[in-house]
């Protein structure tokens, strides 16, 4: 007779604090294990690379440290989800799957059908819980500000954990640090990963970091202290937005830091609201959210869009916090922004030509986030006002001492910080004792920056009648009726 178990099955919700299918397992009293696959159809999709790995594999040996005085861990299996849960049901006699709910790519979407499909057939309840107030089958956003907010002051979970005593057999699914030998190094420019790192980066955002949060969230340089760095934390869910946003709004330093809180707390929401956005349509992964825009023509040059990936644009700003978020994994907002911008409306190249490198870049990649994201700063959403960053003033103003681009551009270090936004102007006379690269002198584009083609078409596509009534359709779903 096959035994009775439970799997508590993690996806991008890491952790042991405020953790309802956790919670769920506990209360249903029975033998239960808690997975996390390594899948290789995931594993291998346009948008995952190492790094996200790294962060999760690390994420999950931080929570196993937690969980090992209860005997419990979570069990790592490398196997695509079907193969592992048609494996399982027959192994085992599965009564429950719990998890949240994922507002994931095409690719995972179509995942989960599969799954749920074979875990049907087995007479398997899957219980997917609601993550963090995004609501699947939405049809318009009215009472979603009020939905939000009472998911936000909802009591957080307090997991606790029962003393297993049910040992899982191995299985040919059982993983091995030798399969994916890279994970044995995380790689140290990389933020830490797990759960007590999150509530370490947390405390320290509310003691102290916070204090110029406003003031510097633009600043390549000055962000990476100021801004609360939990962006990769609330990706891969060591931290839940419930536990970060009581814990903000209790903290004895709100009335010190108000007007930083509050904005901080403003653009916790605006980050459920764009994965809601995702979870309505995710095909957003792959075409326009206004069709309209596909009307679009783009030059698509190889050649440009290499340099761009590598850092090889001549822009010094452009390189730097390309190069940054090679070695790094982060970049503040505004640098996310002129990165896209740069790449759509001056180098003239489709997004979807780029959508996918700043993806496998960015540690705290949130496919409901960037997306939308990348194709609203794109200008190809029809709702929003279509934002042209020029690179060379951001710089001035953004990062006038040019700490952030000595940094990362170590070759134009030597560069008076006047003359470093514009390298191309220097003279070979002013360049005898500190030379530079060729790139830097002769830039991948003209350094007049003057209005593209895609930049004129993209605002005269604002009167096609087809993005009207896209847009149109768009502000019916996303924006709520006053």
């Amino acid at each position: 007779m096959k035994k009775e178990l439970n799997i508590v099955w993690l996806k991008r919700d890491i952790r042991t604090i405020d953790h309802e299918p956790l919670y769920e397992a506990e209360n249903l009293k029975s033998n239960y294990i808690i997975v996390y696959l390594f899948e290789p159809n995931q594993m291998n999709y346009f948008d995952s690379s190492k790094r996200h790995q790294h962060f999760i594999y690390r994420s999950i040996l931080d929570i196993n440290k937690k969980l090992s005085k209860y005997h419990r861990k979570v069990h790592i299996f490398q196997s695509n989800a079907t193969d592992f849960f048609t494996f399982i049901t027959n192994k085992y006699n599965i009564k429950y799957v719990l998890s949240y709910q994922e507002s994931g790519t095409m690719n995972s979407w179509k995942r989960d059908i599969a799954v749920k499909k074979i875990l049907k057939s087995k007479n398997v309840i899957w219980k997917q819980f609601e993550n963090q107030s995004v609501i699947r089958a939405l049809k318009n956003r009215d009472g979603w500000d009020k939905s939000w907010y009472i998911y936000a002051n909802s009591p957080i979970i307090n997991n606790k954990f029962s003393l297993n005593n049910f040992y899982l057999n191995k299985t040919k699914y059982d993983f091995s640090i030798e399969q994916l030998p890279f994970l044995k190094k995380y790689p140290e420019k990389f933020q830490p990963a797990g759960e007590e790192y999150a509530i370490k980066y947390l405390k320290s955002f509310l003691l102290n970091r916070a204090e110029n949060y406003n003031y510097n969230i633009s600043s390549p340089e000055k962000s990476r202290y100021s801004c609360s760095r939990l962006s990769p934390y609330l990706s891969w869910g060591n931290i839940s937005v419930r536990y970060v946003y009581q814990n903000v709004k209790n903290h004895y330093n709100f009335q010190n830091y108000k007007r930083s809180f509050s904005s901080f707390l403003s653009r916790l929401k605006w980050r459920s609201h764009f994965i809601q956005k995702f979870e309505v349509d995710n095909s957003y992964e792959y075409k326009c959210i206004n069709s309209g825009y596909e009307k679009m023509n783009y030059k698509n040059n190889l050649d440009l869009i290499e340099k761009w990936k590598n850092g090889n644009t001549g822009f010094p700003l452009i390189d730097a916090s390309m190069k940054c978020l090679i070695e790094n994994g982060w970049v503040n907002f505004r640098m996310r922004a002129m990165l896209v911008s740069f790449f759509c409306h001056y180098l003239e190249q489709s997004w979807k030509k780029g959508v996918y490198h700043l993806a496998k870049l960015f540690l705290d990649y949130e496919p409901g986030i960037h997306f939308t994201q990348f194709q609203m700063q794109a200008g190809v959403t029809g709702i929003n006002s279509i934002r042209v960053y020029n690179p060379i003033k951001q710089s001035i103003e953004k990062d006038p001492k040019a700490n952030f681009i000595k940094r990362w551009i170590p070759e134009l270090s030597k560069i008076n910080s006047e003359y470093i936004h514009r390298p191309w102007e220097l003279t070979d006379i002013d360049l005898i004792d500190n030379p530079i690269p060729e790139t830097y002198k002769n830039p991948i584009i003209s350094t007049s920056l003057s209005r593209t083609n895609t930049i004129k078409n993209l605002w005269k596509l604002r009167t096609d009648k087809l993005v009207k009534k896209e847009s149109k359709r768009l502000l019916n779903i996303h924006v709520r009726k006053k």
